[in-house]
């Protein structure tokens, strides 16, 4: 019988992957955070947003914005922070761009690490999917906190897989910087380490009771959004069979669905063909089981939750939840696949589909750039407390709706780091109306 790995041997076969590969992570790395530096200005919706509440906030530091103050907050502001003081050492400009960079490698190679967790080899082939995600929508729409936390929360899950020791250890202080991100990152990384530690503990097929539960919880929860919550809740009006992960492709347009559908069909062949090869391997099937259970129960959930609800506990909108978890379904669907065995055409299909992604997603963004520079150029000369109402709407076959947050990011990059600077109020905030007749801040849907 064999001995079990110990902590040390696993930190030790870690110590050496890092030496060996330094060039290749290096190199991946620099590669991973070229569309964050291929613009003057990263567009990603809210992100704008971001940036001029650091900018606000270091007025409010300064006494230079009457009338405003700080409200303390334990979730949903790690990025902030990160930027409020890469800000003040390098200015907005560069600290935006250091932020935003952090962010998408801790992204991807949270991912990465998940998915080497799960299928005990590392999915280089794999790494177009990853990039493409770790660009997908979460990140377009500016959700940076959010995006933050699930990468945190790949991170602590792989730490936590096959680590023992001094490992958990460090996965609870990344569990702790998840919640301080954004808690749909935290809730997430709970419920997966209690599924799977109790799938673990459960013999046979009994670990079949738990996505049966599961689904049976989130049955439940549609069922009192539906028919007896008291405050408001909407619905998104596509079939929830489209937001299976993929859906986080799908950007400023119908080209982007493209790339979707073709990355979609290209997976899922390469999917059946392995398991065709490989159908009476039963390593493989004891590999696949419980990913496959959790991306179907992360599916249950995006099929069945609401995309906006506003608790009456809560003071702002929980929105565009759906949308978002597919992020973690797509994560799921990757680990899934990363049991395959590696193949050299895996690679091209999904490279080819990656190359044509960030072509696209660079001629939009440099259109979302210039249309930044004449705003610029609009409010240049405009005196301090002119309210600015902003009339830039996304096109009806964009999925990116904050385009018209790009206004607030003027006012920080060009007053923020200049002695004396004054405030100028936030631009007027516009509103949606909801199903039920109700009206929200757009700027609420980002909680």
């Amino acid at each position: 019988m064999e001995a079990p790995i110990t902590s040390q041997e696993i930190a030790l076969v870690k110590a050496w992957f890092l030496r060996a590969r330094r060039a290749t992570l290096t190199a991946l790395s620099a590669l991973v955070v070229i569309p964050c530096l291929w613009h003057r200005r990263i567009e990603a919706g809210d992100l704008a947003s971001h940036v001029y509440n650091a900018w606000l906030a270091q007025l409010v530091e300064k006494g230079q914005a009457p009338g405003v103050y700080a409200a303390p907050q334990v979730n949903n502001v790690l990025f902030d922070w990160m930027l409020l003081y890469l800000s003040k050492a390098v200015g907005f400009a560069a600290g935006e761009k250091i932020a935003v960079s952090l962010c998408v490698l801790v992204f991807f190679w949270g991912v990465f690490a998940l998915m080497n967790a799960v299928s005990g080899k590392a999915p280089w082939l794999l790494t177009p999917c990853i990039g493409m995600l770790a660009y997908g929508y979460s990140f377009n729409m500016g959700f940076v906190n959010y995006y933050l936390s699930v990468g945190l929360a790949c991170l602590s899950l792989a730490v936590a897989w096959r680590g023992k020791g001094a490992d958990l250890i460090a996965g609870v202080a990344l569990a702790l910087l998840t919640l301080l991100a954004h808690p749909l990152g935290f809730v997430w990384l709970m419920g997966a380490l209690i599924y799977v530690s109790i799938w673990r503990r459960l013999r046979n097929w009994w670990n079949l009771i738990l996505p049966v539960v599961a689904a049976g919880g989130f049955i439940a929860l549609h069922w009192y959004f539906l028919h007896r919550a008291h405050f408001p809740v909407d619905w998104l009006e596509q079939p929830f069979y489209l937001f299976n992960g993929a859906d986080q492709l799908a950007l400023y347009g119908p080209r982007y669905v493209w790339v979707a559908v073709a990355a979609s069909i290209l997976g899922a062949v390469f999917f059946i063909i392995d398991l065709a090869v490989r159908r009476r391997d039963a390593a493989v099937w004891n590999s696949l089981r419980l990913p496959l259970e959790l991306y179907a129960v992360a599916f249950c959930a995006t099929s069945l939750l609401p995309e906006d609800l506003q608790p009456p506990l809560y003071p702002g909108w929980i929105g565009l939840l759906v949308t978002r978890l597919t992020t973690i379904s797509a994560i799921l669907g990757l680990c899934a696949m990363s049991v395959m065995q590696p193949r050299k055409w895996h690679l091209a299909g999904f490279g080819a589909c990656a190359a044509l992604f960030f072509v696209c997603l660079y001629q939009d963004t440099l259109i979302l750039n210039r249309m930044e520079s004449s705003a610029e150029y609009l409010v240049r000369d405009l005196p301090p407390g002119t309210r600015v109402l902003s009339t830039i709407w996304a096109p009806p076959d964009s999925r990116v709706q904050f385009i018209g947050h790009l206004s607030p990011r003027r006012g920080s990059f060009a007053c923020g780091s200049a002695p004396g600077a004054r405030w100028r109020r936030p631009p007027m905030t516009t509103r949606k109306t909801c199903k039920q007749g109700s009206t929200k801040s757009k700027t609420k849907t980002c909680q």
